[in-house]
This record gives structure tokens, sequence and C-alpha cells, in this order.
């Protein structure tokens, strides 16, 4: 079964799906061959019973006997701080074996409520267990941490366990990008084509290109030429989809195109942020999208100009 027939099995799970419009800050990838395109198979986890109610991902955290224990409950805003945390399993053992997946035994997302800043981090494990990653966050508010990760444990499916995190500071709200059909950065031009639909699974396309010329050469990043992040405005439920093929399948090109199998799970506002790899740079791009009954004024609208959303990726 290739990844895309996977990703639309669990399309019932995908009570995350979400997007917002705006660039993204850029940092550097020292392991550029960092990946494992088998482990597309192990992330995607179909819904319980293949019920669409199913409780979306990272929403909780604790989930089949494991709990997400959170050692650094607040940080200060504009601050550099240590992130700590452990997963523990059922009887409070900090877990110390994980399954590599994308290259990686566990890879954390950060997101603020208001989804105007998100983090892409992968901390590193000490023997007992105890994970850590320096953070820096711009602004004061709640945020969401959340850590996925498959155990190596008989049976064990991959989870997405979620917990808040406060910064501390002089708060202001800030309000999501309008959806938009286009988002810039660091000169590189992403487009959105494809659209969201409650309950139905559609295929999202995002096309890059830089100086008016596609980008046919983007570089493989953790196992794939893409990745997408979804989260829902509102709880923030977590999705991590991957895309319809993998390097060296054959038929998947190094772009421009990365194609993605997406299920909204209900009409609303939801936040897309793609990150991808070229000449050595992870770099990230965010959409802003509606779903339910599209009206005008829902429509996605040209981008004016560079966008920004506070973003970076840490390996």
């Amino acid at each position: 079964m290739n990844t895309g027939v996977k990703i639309t099995v669990f399309a019932a799970a995908l009570a995350a799906t979400f997007g917002t419009a705006y660039g993204v800050g850029a940092a550097i990838d020292p392991a550029a061959g960092d990946q494992d395109p088998a482990a597309h198979a192990k992330h995607d986890r179909p819904a319980p019973s293949g019920h669409a109610n199913a409780t979306p991902a990272g929403l909780q955290i604790s989930e089949a006997g494991y709990t997400l224990d959170l050692k650094t409950p607040r940080v200060t805003a504009g601050e550099e701080s240590e992130l700590r945390f452990a997963i523990r399993d059922q009887d409070g053992h900090q877990v110390t074996s994980f399954r590599r997946e994308h290259g990686k035994e566990l890879h954390l997302i950060l997101a603020s409520r208001d989804l105007v800043t998100y983090r892409h981090l992968h901390p590193t494990r000490a023997a007992d267990g105890t994970w850590s990653t320096p953070v820096d966050l711009p602004a004061a508010g709640t945020y969401r941490v959340f850590a996925d990760f498959t155990p190596d444990a008989e049976d064990a499916t991959n989870l997405t366990l979620g917990a808040d995190l406060a910064a501390s500071g002089a708060y202001k709200a800030a309000a999501l990008p309008e959806p938009a059909a286009t988002t810039t950065i660091d000169g590189y031009t992403v487009t959105l084509n494809g659209a969201l639909r409650p309950g139905k699974a559609d295929e999202l396309t995002l096309s890059i290109s830089r100086d008016g010329r596609p980008v046919t050469d983007l570089e493989p990043y953790l196992g794939a030429y893409g990745h997408l992040v979804a989260l829902r405005s509102g709880d923030l439920a977590y999705l991590h989809v991957h895309p319809n093929g993998e390097p060296g399948d054959g038929t998947t090109k190094p772009g421009p195109g990365i194609s993605f199998t997406a299920t909204a799970p209900s009409a609303g506002t939801y936040r897309l942020f793609l990150d991808f790899k070229h000449n050595g740079t992870v770099r990230t791009a965010a959409f802003t999208v509606h779903t339910g009954k599209s009206t005008p004024a829902d429509a996605p609208k040209p981008a004016t100009g560079e966008e920004h959303t506070d973003s970076n990726h840490q390996h």
C-alpha cells in the first residue's frame, strides 16, 4: 500500500487538518542524509475502528498507556530556556527505547495558541529518558507542545501527545493571516492547489518556485521531499501528514510539486505548515485554509507580498 493510500485510510483520524498562509524562518540542516523512507508506513496511524469521531491526535496528554511529562511547564518569553520532558509508560517509568521514524526517535512540534509561532524541533534524549532542547519563544502566551513518537514495544503504534506550555511576559494576541493561494519565504514562492473538505479525502499539491522558475531539485528531508503538519484553529488538534510518494521510489520527482492526501474532520479554519529543503536549508511555508461550504469571501486571495510567521527548525 503506498503512502497516499495509507493516508487516505486513516483520513478519518485527520481530525487535525488546518492551515495559515505565511512564510517562516530558515535553519541549516546538517544531516542531509538523515532519512528513513520506510518509516512512513509506521507513522501513518489509522483511526481506532475507522470512526471519524476518534479523538484527534495531540489533544491528550496520555494515550495507550503513555503520558507526556512536561518537566518545564513555564518559560520566559524573549529568553532562551531549556525545555525538558519525558515519555512515561503505564507504570510511571520514563521510556528509553523508541523506534526511529524519519531518522529521529521523536519529533517535537511547538505552536502558539494563535498559530503565529511554530517550531519543529528535534530534542536530544539522556540515558534516563529525559528529553531536552533549547527554546526561545518571541511572545508571551500559551503554547502547545506535541511529542510525535513510537515506543519500541510490541504492538506499539505511533502516538502524538500534547501538553500546554506557558510563556510569561506582556501578552498581545495576534490575528491569523487571511487565506491565500500563495506565500513567499526567503525568495521562494509556494503555491497551494486543492482544497480541504470535511469528511472527504482530497489531494493537496504545494508547488515551489524561485525567481519565477520551478524548483526541480528539492532535497530529501527526513526521508521525504516535504512534510506537512496541520493544526486545527481553536483546539490545535494535530496531524502530521506525509507526501504521496518518497525519494527513490522510481516515480516521485524532487519538485516542483509535493502532493499530500488529507481530510478535514469538520468545517472550520485550519493551518498548514510545509517543511521543504533546498540548497541545504530547511524552510517552512504556511497557509490558512477554511473548510466547509465555500463562499466568495472564503476563497484564497493572491498574496500581496512576503508574509512572515515566527518559525524555525532545530536539528
